[in-house]
């Protein structure tokens, strides 16, 4: 038996035992991974699993095989497929020092990197991120008004970067740390950083789009998770927790309070209702850095370091787990997955600290700011 095959475990969420029996099906589309134990976990996991055929890349009707890592032990059902080349932003739009760099390095925020030093932003500065915070609003409400079963998720991309350049924004995922898209697109048990491709939305998916534009030098960064037609009980039950544990972090902030305190509120709202915060991604603060201090943990008894005052500006974006809270990253070095290969699902806003409480700067306008999940005409 070789090394790589020695390695695979089965698919089976829970199951952690060594693996060597393919999907017959999943080799004949050319679909990566798919090993399992036995036949029993085969059959038990089929119901989850066979959503893998339906989405199989064609063209013309015809399946191409899409298989960029063979060896490597998928988590969950989710397969990457085919990648459309880099999209161009127009010389016009001012651009984050990143944009050109060869290795996507940030040196702005490279050079804060080790200070704990969180900036208050003048009022000049604080309309400036208003501004920002709209216009990623309005590219993220472009979404929503074209996601749905059958929708790609490069075409997701693709509304996003246009919608971007056309409000006099630079997309701020492009070519950040080389990351390849303007956008994400996290779907089912990717928790984050999921890379738009080829693969089309089916009913029951869950989908998170992270949206950032930067606009005359300042990030609006925000995101939201979409049911895709017609989602599970389970994965409704997730979604609307992670809405409320963003919700009721949000209620917290003011002057005074405490970071660390927020992974508090969320943890405790979501080990209520049986699920898991992940650990490994965390909110953060923004204006001209697309990521500085603080560093805002989602989970409880963190170290966060730093008080709030008016002027601060920053992110919550809990990342809530149907499972287990631990993640693995697949082979492309920016998809996160749950490890169990259960649902995850986040939401996030941008905040500004006031002199009496908080301002959500993203905060949707329609449907008294709720989400679109909670909204039928989307």
């Amino acid at each position: 038996m070789s090394t790589s095959l020695a390695n695979r475990t089965c698919e089976t969420a829970g199951c952690s035992l060594p693996a060597n029996l393919q999907c017959p099906t999943c080799i004949k589309l050319g679909i990566a991974g798919s090993y399992f134990c036995s036949q029993e976990c085969f059959k038990g996991n089929w119901s989850i699993h066979k959503t893998l055929h339906k989405v199989g890349q064609t063209t013309n009707g015809i399946t191409e095989p899409y298989n960029p890592w063979p060896d490597y032990a998928f988590t969950g059902p989710l397969r990457p497929h085919k990648k459309t080349p880099l999209r161009t932003v127009p010389d016009h739009i001012q651009r984050p020092d990143y944009a050109d760099h060869p290795d996507g390095i940030p040196l702005s925020e490279q050079s804060v990197k080790l200070s704990s030093h969180i900036k208050v932003l003048n009022d000049e500065e604080q309309e400036e991120m208003r501004v920002a915070c709209k216009l990623g609003r309005e590219v993220l409400d472009e979404v929503a008004s074209m996601i749905g079963v059958g929708v790609i998720s490069d075409e997701i991309d693709r509304v996003v970067h246009e919608a971007s350049i056309e409000r006099e924004c630079y997309p701020s995922p492009l070519n950040y740390y080389k990351y390849p898209k303007s956008c994400c697109t996290s779907i089912n048990e990717v928790i984050c950083h999921g890379i738009p491709d080829m693969r089309a939305l089916i009913d029951g998916d869950i989908c998170n789009v992270d949206v950032t534009v930067c606009h005359r030098g300042y990030h609006g960064d925000l995101n939201e998770t979409f049911f895709i037609g017609n989602v599970s009980k389970v994965a409704n039950k997730l979604v609307n927790v992670t809405w409320e544990c963003l919700e009721k972090s949000i209620n917290a902030v003011q002057p005074g309070e405490k970071y660390r305190e927020l992974g508090n509120i969320i943890q405790k709202h979501a080990q209520t209702n049986g699920f898991s915060v992940v650990r490994s991604y965390c909110g953060h603060g923004i204006h001209k850095l697309f990521h500085t201090s603080p560093g805002v943990p989602h989970y409880a008894k963190n170290k966060a370091v730093g008080v709030m005052k008016p002027g601060h500006t920053f992110t919550i974006e809990p990342m809530i787990s149907q499972g287990s809270w631990r993640d693995r990253c697949w082979p492309d070095n920016w998809t996160a997955v749950t490890v169990d290969g259960l649902l995850s699902a986040q939401f996030e806003q941008t905040l500004l600290v006031t002199d009496t409480g908080v301002e959500v700067l993203t905060k949707r306008l329609a449907n008294h700011g709720l989400p679109y999940f909670m909204d039928k005409t989307y």
